[in-house]
């Protein structure tokens, strides 16, 4: 048996066959990951929760939100109030509704609502 060790060839790990690698990996580490996704799109949707009822509480609104459009921000702007969403410079926004004035209320693609004016959106 010494003789045969002695004369065994060493192969370096990413020359090993496809097969042993796959028996290496034991099944936990691959469920494992699956439900750190799951577990990221439930903590989004709950996070999207919040930020849907913050914004139905905000802006008393009782209609069912249907995205209308979608525009590209031309320019980023901050927020001066708390109704206002701020966007950066070439951020997709859902448009939802549409206000008498010059503004229209936004998604963001975090969930977050709020007034955008139309100067700054370009429409497709």
């Amino acid at each position: 048996r010494e003789k045969d060790d002695k004369y065994k060839t060493w192969m370096p790990k990413f020359l090993m066959a496809k097969d042993d690698k796959d028996q290496r990996k034991s099944s936990g580490d691959v469920e494992r990951n699956i439900f750190k996704v799951k577990n990221s799109n439930a903590e989004k949707s709950k996070k999207m929760g919040k930020e849907e009822k913050f914004f139905r509480e905000t802006f008393m609104y009782d209609k069912e939100i249907n995205v209308i459009n979608t525009a590209t921000a031309e320019c980023s702007v901050t927020s001066k109030r708390r109704v206002d969403l701020p966007v950066t410079a070439g951020e997709q926004l859902d448009v939802i509704d549409v206000t008498e004035g010059n503004a229209v209320i936004c998604r963001n693609s975090e969930g977050r609502y709020g007034y955008v004016l139309v100067e700054h959106l370009n429409f497709r």
